[in-house]
Order: C-alpha cells, then sequence, then structure tokens
C-alpha cells in the first residue's frame, strides 16, 4: 500500500534545487533541442552560427525564416526515349538555418511531361556512405560542388546573395560560380517550334488571362427604351449586364406592378452584341474566330502539319460588337433595331472607368418614365344619410369597411386629459340676438383639442325664464356658408378661430365671447404660434407702430398718475390703449398685455375666515385632542406665563399632525401672536375647538357665479387686474429714454 499524498508522508527528491519545477527548452547541439528542469545553471551548447540577437538565444529562435537558396541541375537519364538520352532538370535547393533541414524544389515547365514541382520534401538528409550516421550540415554546402541526396547527385551551381553573405561570415571559401548547361530537348522543342510558327500565322485568341483577371466583374448600367411610337407602347425601365471575362451583354426588364406584360427572365440573353443589328442571315462558316486550309504534306507521323489557318481571312466576316468602350452615360446603344438610352451606373461602374480610363464626370439622366397625369377622383354628393365620412366611404368600394384614422388618434392621444392638462378651451360667451329676453343669456362655450369637438352649456339660474342646462352636446361644428348636399368633406370650426371678442356662429346661433378660464388663457399664450391673439409680441408691435406718439403717450399717463405711484387701473388703461390703436387692438391681444403687466393682489383673509377653515379641516376628520395640546403647553410654560414662542406653537401643531397645511397654520399663528412673537397657547387652542367655540361655516363661492357676475362696468370682459403697471409698460414698448 503507497503512502499518501498528503504533508510530511512525501521525500524531497531534489534537495537544495529550486522547488518549482519550470520546464525549459536549450539548443544541446545546433539544431537540436532538449528539456532541463531548472535546476543548476549549466553551461550551454551554443550553435556554430555566428550570434544573431545573442549568445544565449537558441538557433530555432535566431534563425527563424532563415533560408539558404542554391541553384542545382541534374542529369536525368531518360529510358525508352529516342529523340534525348538525358535532360537537364533544374532544382532549388532550399536549407533551413533554424533545424539543418533540407528541401529540394523543380520549377515547372510547360509542356515538360515530366512530374515537377516538390522533389525532396524538407527534412534533414544523412550524408552519402560511408557517413550515412551523420547529416547534411551548413559546413557541407559551397558553390561549384556536387552534392548526394539519397543516390541522386546534384551539381550547385550558383546561389543567392543572401547565401553568400551568410556562407562568408560562416567562413566558408566560396567558389566562383558556374553555369547551367542547356537542355538537349527543350532546345530541339524550340528549334521544331520557329520552323512551324511561319506555318501558323493566325493571332493568339488566349482569352484566359481576361478571364481570371475579370471573372465575376460586371458592369451595370441603369437603361431606358422609349417604344411610345408604337401602339400601345410606353417607357421601358431597363439594367444593362456587361461581363468584363468575356465581353458579353445580358439585359432585363423592370417590369411595374400591374403592367400587364409577361414576366420574362431576360430581356436579351447574354451574349455579343452586334453594334449594327440585326445583320441578316449568314452563312456556315462566316461567322468564325479562325478559318482552317486544308494542307497534305505527303505521310507524316505527327499531325501538326496537316493542316494551317489562313493567314489573310479573305473569307472572314468582319463584325463590330460592343465594348466596354462604347458604353457612356447618355449614349445609345442598338440593342437589335431598339435604341436604348444608358442613363446611369453603380458605384462599381464608376470606379471601373475612372481607374482604367480616367473618367471622373458620371452625370445622371433620369431613367424613370414621366409620371403620366393624375387623373382626380370625383364623389357623387353627400346623401343626408350617417355621416359624410361614412357616405364617402361607401362610395370608394362596395363593402365598406372601417379604417381607423391614424392622425386623428394620435391628436386624440397627445391632447387627452391627464392631470392637470385638460387640453380644454372654455370660454364665458353672450348670445346675439334681437329678442331682449335673449339679451343677458350667459352661456359656456367648452371646446375639446382631442377631437376638435365644441359643447355649449348654460348655466342654471334660478326664476331667469330658462331651464338652462346642455344647450347643444359634445359634436364637430360646421363653419358656416357651406353647402350641405356636396362632393368635399364639410370644413369645421377650428381652435384657432376662438379668442375674447370673436363671434362665434354655431348652427345659425350667434355668440359673442366674452372671456376665458385662466387654463385657456394660459394655453393660448404659451401656444402663441397657432393663437395670434395671444401673441404679445404681435400685440406690442401694433403699439410701436405709434412711437411717434410715445411723448403725448408719456403725459397721458403721468397726469392720470397724480400720487406717481406708477400704477393706472384697469379701466383708464383701457381706454388709453384704445384710443391709442383707434380699436385695431382686439379684446384677446388686450388682455394678453394686462396678464402681462398687471399688478396681483394679495388678499388676506380675516381671523374669521382662518377658523373657519381650520374648523372645516378639523370637522372632516373630527379632531378633538385640544385638552391635550394645552396641558403639553403648560408642561412647557416653567415661568407660567402662559404664553410660548410662535415657532414652539407652530412645532407643536405639526409633530401633533394637525390637518393643516402650512400656509394655513402660519396665517393662524401670525393672527394670535403679540408684538414680541408670544401666543397665549390657552385661547389659540381654545379658538380651534370647533366643538367649544364653533364659528359660522364658509359659503363657497360658485366659480360660474364668480366669473360670470363680476363688475363689468360695461365692458365686454371682466377684470383681471384691477392695477397695470404702465410704468413697465412704456418702458418695454418705447423704450427707457422715452420714460423718463
Amino acid at each position: 500500500m503507497s503512502l499518501p499524498m498528503l504533508p510530511g508522508y512525501g521525500f524531497e527528491r531534489y534537495v537544495g534545487e529550486d522547488r518549482y519545477k519550470r520546464i525549459l527548452v536549450t539548443e544541446a547541439k545546433h539544431g537540436r533541442r532538449e528539456t532541463l528542469l531548472h535546476g543548476p545553471k549549466t553551461t550551454p551548447n551554443y550553435s556554430s552560427y555566428p550570434s544573431a540577437l545573442g549568445s544565449a538565444v537558441p538557433s530555432w529562435v535566431a534563425f527563424d525564416k532563415h533560408v539558404l537558396s542554391f541553384d542545382a541541375y541534374e542529369e536525368a537519364e531518360m529510358d525508352d526515349k529516342r529523340i534525348e538520352d538525358y535532360r537537364i532538370r533544374r532544382y532549388k535547393i532550399y536549407f533551413y538555418l533554424e533545424d539543418d533541414t533540407i528541401q529540394v524544389n523543380e520549377p515547372e515547365i510547360k509542356n515538360s511531361g515530366l512530374p515537377q514541382g516538390t522533389s525532396i520534401r524538407r527534412h534533414r538528409i544523412p550524408l552519402p556512405p560511408p557517413n550515412a550516421e551523420e547529416f547534411y550540415t551548413i559546413h557541407d554546402f559551397n558553390i561549384n560542388i556536387d552534392v548526394v541526396f539519397y543516390g541522386r547527385t546534384f551539381k550547385i551551381y550558383d546561389c543567392n546573395t543572401f547565401t553568400k553573405n551568410f556562407l562568408k561570415k560562416v567562413g566558408v571559401r566560396l567558389n566562383p560560380p558556374g553555369k547551367c548547361p542547356d537542355d538537349p530537348y527543350t532546345k530541339l522543342r524550340k528549334e521544331i517550334l520557329d520552323y512551324v510558327r511561319p506555318l501558323r500565322p493566325y493571332d493568339s485568341f488566349n482569352t484566359l488571362k481576361e478571364f481570371l483577371e475579370y471573372d465575376g466583374k460586371v458592369l451595370r448600367f441603369f437603361c431606358m427604351w422609349d417604344d411610345t411610337a408604337s401602339m400601345f407602347g410606353d417607357f421601358r425601365q431597363l439594367i444593362l449586364h456587361y461581363f468584363l471575362a468575356d465581353d458579353t451583354i445580358e439585359i432585363k426588364e423592370l417590369l411595374p406592378h400591374n403592367s400587364g406584360r409577361d414576366p420574362m427572365s431576360f430581356f436579351l440573353q447574354r451574349g455579343k452584341l452586334p453594334k449594327y443589328g440585326p445583320p441578316g442571315v449568314h452563312q456556315p462558316g462566316d461567322v468564325t474566330d479562325r478559318i482552317v486550309l486544308n494542307v497534305y504534306n505527303g505521310y507524316n507521323v505527327s499531325r501538326v502539319h496537316g493542316y494551317m489557318l489562313d493567314k489573310f481571312k479573305d473569307s472572314k466576316l468582319v463584325q463590330d460588337f460592343y465594348k466596354d468602350t462604347d458604353l457612356t452615360i447618355g449614349a445609345s446603344i442598338n440593342v437589335w433595331g431598339r435604341k436604348v438610352l444608358l442613363c446611369d451606373c453603380d458605384e462599381f461602374t464608376k470606379t471601373y472607368y475612372r481607374t482604367k480610363y480616367g473618367i471622373q464626370n458620371f452625370p445622371s439622366i433620369p431613367c424613370k418614365p414621366p409620371t403620366p397625369p393624375k387623373r382626380k377622383k370625383e364623389f357623387p354628393p353627400y346623401t343626408g344619410f350617417g355621416s359624410e365620412e361614412d357616405s364617402l366611404r361607401s362610395c370608394i368600394g362596395l363593402v365598406p369597411i372601417v379604417r381607423p384614422d391614424l392622425e386623428a388618434f394620435k391628436k386624440s392621444m397627445e391632447n387627452d386629459s391627464y392631470g392637470n392638462e385638460s387640453n380644454t378651451l372654455r370660454f364665458f360667451a353672450k348670445m346675439i340676438k334681437h329678442q331682449c329676453e335673449d339679451a343677458d343669456r350667459l352661456f359656456v362655450i367648452s371646446y375639446f383639442l382631442g377631437n376638435n369637438t365644441l359643447s355649449v352649456f348654460e348655466p342654471i339660474e334660478r326664476n331667469s325664464g330658462y331651464t338652462g342646462g346642455l344647450f347643444l352636446k359634445r359634436l364637430r361644428v360646421k363653419r358656416p356658408g357651406q353647402e350641405i348636399f356636396k362632393s368635399e368633406l364639410s370644413e369645421y370650426i377650428q381652435p384657432e378661430e376662438l379668442y375674447i371678442g370673436a363671434r362665434l356662429n354655431v348652427n345659425g346661433y350667434l355668440f359673442i365671447l366674452l372671456n376665458a378660464d385662466e387654463y385657456t388663457l394660459k394655453y393660448m399664450e404659451e401656444n402663441s404660434d397657432r393663437f395670434p391673439h395671444s401673441n404679445l409680441e404681435c400685440a406690442l408691435q401694433m403699439l410701436k407702430d405709434e412711437k411717434s406718439k410715445a411723448r403725448e403717450i408719456k403725459q397721458v399717463f403721468r397726469a392720470v398718475d397724480c400720487n406717481l405711484t406708477k400704477m393706472v387701473d384697469y379701466n383708464t388703461f383701457r381706454n388709453i390703449l384704445m384710443d391709442i390703436t383707434i380699436d385695431r387692438l382686439s379684446e384677446q391681444q388686450f388682455i394678453t398685455i394686462v396678464r402681462r403687466y398687471g399688478v396681483p393682489e394679495k388678499p388676506c383673509p380675516n381671523g374669521t375666515i382662518l377658523l373657519a377653515m381650520a374648523h372645516e379641516q378639523f370637522r372632516k376628520i373630527f379632531y378633538e385632542d385640544f385638552d391635550k395640546l394645552i396641558s403639553y403647553c403648560e408642561y412647557e410654560d416653567r415661568k407660567h406665563t402662559k404664553k410660548l414662542p410662535s415657532n414652539d406653537i407652530r412645532k407643536l401643531c405639526k409633530a401633533a399632525r394637525l390637518p393643516l397645511t402650512s400656509e394655513l397654520l402660519q396665517s393662524l399663528v401670525s393672527n394670535f401672536e403679540d408684538s414680541e412673537g408670544q401666543i397665549d397657547y390657552k385661547s389659540f387652542f381654545s379658538a380651534l375647538n370647533w366643538r367649544r367655540n364653533p364659528v359660522p361655516e364658509l359659503i363657497p363661492v360658485s366659480p360660474l357665479k364668480e366669473r360670470c357676475e363680476d363688475v363689468w362696468l360695461g365692458m365686454p370682459s371682466p377684470i383681471p387686474f384691477k392695477c397695470i403697471n404702465y410704468f413697465k409698460f412704456l418702458e418695454d414698448v418705447y423704450g427707457l429714454d422715452d420714460v423718463e
């Protein structure tokens, strides 16, 4: 049983050596590798080659990719050959310095009839007997010597420059270079070819180079054929492909949808396109690349001299075909009698002509046919049944299909009410009628931006003689003066047509818009590009046009402001602006100016109203722990002054979580504190006790009544601000110099 591999059960075999057994690869002999354990340093065996990167670098690193090249030949005996006894075969001998391996290659010679290429693969070659146990090294090579590889004698007659320099550095004395003898068979074959060449006077038709260079490369042109001269003809869009490999052309046709033509694979099959076609019917042998003449030289073993080609080419038919030089943008080519215009080409074609012929300008021509005049659809007039959209849909198709209006859906989603954004414009209006009983009727007109619908509501007032309520349900209202039964869709009232002072015709009822709520005025001012009457710059520009009267206007405002408060009341400001603009300023523009320069009032409710508001909050949650608050204040009042600072009372109320807002609590505390900032806590909390000390309840004020029954003073709209800062107004309109 062997001992387990645990600490204390093993033995150190290498005492005094490094504990980490790292394996290094070094050179034992030149060209060989040896693995050594990392232990005591030993003297390494260096290569006999000159040092390249340092003395410690092994040869397989120092001489990586360093190869010696020798030129050699061999006299190879040829058996069973009656023409030649031997051949001179040339070789390249490669000696790899990194591992002393040798490779022998024979360059390929066309039509030699011998296997060529790698003659001896790369490996270490042993020396010939009697030294078969040793291998060839660099010292065994030189110029003008014979080397024997496996019984084959190779005569080295030369080497390249790198090999010569390297052998000189190693210390090898180079012999003078020799010369390779001529191969008798190659010499004989050359003489035969020179003798036969005059008997074969034909041009070379070798297209292999062109095929290898341009295979897969195609020029593409976008063309158009004008066939409008023929019956039922039109413009035909084509794509021409020119194959550079063999100078052939094919043409495809782009057929639009529902063109009425049969889909064909090709408009023109691939082939050479003659310039002057159609050429007619040719006789057999007219269209040929080579014309062969029969020649009889008697009996001969070789068939080379049995025929020859026509030197003068008398019977050959000359025919021109389209080349790449004939294809340019704007040129017209003849496609078997059809005139095709080249309009444009792709980027590869432009690069080809730019590189080969230096053409830089490629002006394109519109290749799409002109658009035919679009006939306007005419629909029958509206029938009066259903909506106009439903009637139009029944005219488009036999079976009406309800298609969603994406624009209306997007508009509805963007302008849908959310939070404080109601996206509903509300105006207070008055009906305009000749009857005296309808003169004082007030209405609320709501315009919904989500779908451009409009509704009219009449406030209910007692003893008015009118029932009130919904006057017009929510729907789109057409503009007046349109025909009912017509083919076009009706036009409806848009939000840009609504502003204070405008007259609105709603299905025959005429309204004048008197005022709008705060959201409507703010929305129109934020979107002043859609609502020009709420554009402050346009309203001020109308006043800036009267700059010649700036001094008189300034004197008028100063005469009105006797106390130099820089403020005037609403009515005076309106009368002055209307006189300046000669009533060209609309009510909406005037309201926009007043909202910009108005001075807001700071309401200060009295103590009774504050207590009533606090009692209402306490009554909602039935809060009655006022005695505990007084007891806590007595505990904090160590001096028995029956008063505490206002800050302590405020902190106590917040700690007790009284249902009061910060503003209301601050107003109550300020109302009960004395000059020293102290509060009688018993009287304060006793006043807040809604059970023991009730106050009259607040009477809710109707917002509609507050808006509509304000002080009108004969004006078409209520007063948004009672005072206006005319000094800032004059400074913005006429400048500071004119104001002072």
